[in-house]
């Protein structure tokens, strides 16, 4: 094996500045005694960084790879990880994201838990934990073999120094660092990948017309409710995830975060053009007019290369080593995310509202620096010794969409939800989700939904049935048990989970969530943290 030098170099070099713009960026945090301060920059994320950073987010090297993989296998029509995820964000920054920054929450486990009771949102943290770390664990994979395609470097070394030059800069500087690297990161993936196209398309081993009747893809009839179940699952799943959330709920106003996320959204939309396009590229190439020498045709399975492939045997060495940029750049803009968010729950959720509700601010600081090192080396190990990475990702995401979206969704407008709906719907949800089977973990179905085929699995769409569901028991349970208890049916004295009580405390202290945009200003900075600078 022949080690790519200039590779080598350049990546060095993307990974000591990035690192350097992390800790320059966080350098005012390092000491901080602000929890504020680490997990949402004080407030303080103007429309343009706010934009940028979550923008970044979205594009990370599981994004990329993914994109140009499914291009490449099935055409067009089937790239819909992009086009479902970023919908989802959009109806989040519109509907959930400006009243969640409205009413001065700092994650979205704050109104669960508010609503629901701390223990019961700690239990609906395990998805959104599942997931987080999944989808780390994912884009680390992603970006190793990506690294070990291009400079011939192994893909274990690979993932091991991108998680740490991550977490270096997350562990010291929080949101300042993360927003500000992910500046840097967008742009290199830009340079990174829009250069690269027109030299790989220039190839000489290249003819597009190759696949000019298989571009599109197909979907067969019997495969349209599953089309259909999963574009619903990455709207619906895409919605809850508390690394989009970090970032709109740092912005300076509840109209910057929505603005700033649409913005964001346009821009993820975008850059999918670009590994699309690679696709195509990768699709259309006579390999055997490469200096390629594995299998040919690229089996199905090794498609999971046919981004880093392009960079490495269609591209000039100084367009591939900034290619090298490029993916690396997504897969920390995502990876930084991640840890962070998931470290902010744990600590101001899980540590602070669960278990120690006496910790002092320095305390917490320092559960979540402890709680981000923790999440990167598990997202690490998982990477390199899991598989089935991206089944179990795909599993949380699932799990997202089932159990999470309908909690979130019903905590905020309906009034009566309570936590033996939440449970009911809980438990509901995870029974019917898990019981219908996964393929790509072996877990044979228990439940054969209507059109299941022995050889395809469940052709019904049974994900969007089960979150269907999951919502039907929040609410009807909920509503049962609130006139129960409330009409003296029941007396409060059984009511166990406390929710009568709860939500009459809820009522006293929770401020009106209906004021205007205009008269924000007027309203407590404790209540509303810094809306307005």
């Amino acid at each position: 094996m022949t080690v790519n030098v200039p590779g080598i170099i350049g990546i060095v070099i993307f990974y000591l500045l990035v690192l350097a713009v992390g800790i320059w960026a966080g350098r005012k945090s390092i000491k901080s005694t602000n929890t504020d301060e680490l997990f949402l920059a004080n407030r303080n994320l103007g429309m343009i960084l706010s934009s940028l950073t979550i923008a970044a987010t979205g594009i990370g090297a599981a994004y990329i790879n993914g994109t140009a993989e499914e291009m490449a296998r099935e055409g067009f029509l089937w790239v819909q990880a992009p086009f479902g995820y970023m919908t989802g964000i959009a109806i989040a920054a519109i509907v959930y994201a400006r009243k969640l920054r409205r009413m001065g929450y700092v994650t979205i486990f704050d109104p669960i838990q508010e609503k629901v009771g701390s223990r019961m949102g700690g239990l609906l943290f395990f998805p959104e934990l599942l997931g987080e770390l999944f989808w780390e664990a994912a884009i680390l994979v992603a970006l190793g073999t990506s690294l070990s395609v291009i400079l011939d470097m192994d893909s274990t070394i690979a993932i091991i120094i991108s998680a740490c030059v991550a977490v270096v800069y997350t562990f010291f500087g929080g949101l300042y660092s993360v927003a500000y690297t992910d500046v840097i990161q967008l742009g290199c993936i830009v340079l990174g990948l829009v250069l690269s196209i027109p030299f790989a398309w220039a190839n000489d081993a290249v003819d597009v017309s190759r696949i000019r009747d298989d571009w599109v893809g197909h979907i067969p009839a019997n495969k349209v409710g599953v089309y259909i179940d999963t574009y619903c699952m990455l709207i619906g799943g895409g919605i809850p995830w508390q690394s989009y959330y970090q970032r709109a709920l740092a912005c300076q106003t509840p109209s910057i975060a929505m603005w700033s996320s649409l913005i964001g959204v346009v821009i993820t939309v975008l850059m999918a053009i670009p590994p699309t396009i690679v696709g195509v590229i990768g699709a259309s190439t006579d390999w055997n007019a490469t200096s390629y020498d594995g299998e040919i045709p690229i089996p199905p399975e090794k498609l999971v290369f046919i981004l880093p492939m392009v960079l490495q045997y269609l591209c000039p060495l100084a367009v591939s080593v900034i290619g090298i940029g490029a993916v690396s750049a997504a897969g920390m803009s995502s990876t930084d995310s991640i840890i962070l968010a998931t470290g902010s729950v744990f600590s101001k959720n899980i540590y602070k509202n669960i278990f120690r509700p006496q910790a002092t601010e320095r305390e917490i600081i320092w559960v979540l620096r402890i709680s981000i090192l923790v999440c990167g080396i598990i997202g690490t190990v998982i990477a390199i010794t899991v598989n089935s990475v991206y089944g179990l990702f795909t599993l949380c995401a699932d799990l997202m969409y089932v159990i999470l979206f309908p909690q979130l969704t019903c905590v905020l407008w309906v009034n009566f939800a309570n936590t033996y709906g939440s449970l009911s719907g809980f438990l509901l949800g995870l029974s019917l989700r898990v019981l219908g089977g996964e393929k790509l973990l072996k877990l044979p179905p228990v439940i054969k939904f209507p059109f299941f085929d022995e050889q395809l699995g469940q052709l019904f769409p049974f994900k969007s049935f089960a979150m269907i569901c999951s919502y039907i028991g929040i609410i009807g349970v909920s509503f049962v048990t609130d006139r129960m208890f409330r009409n003296g049916y029941v007396p409060q004295k059984y009511d166990i989970f406390g929710c009568i009580e709860r939500s009459k405390t809820k009522k006293r202290n929770t401020p009106n969530d209906t004021k205007t945009e205009d008269n924000e200003k007027t309203m407590p900075l404790d209540v509303y943290n810094d809306a307005d600078h």
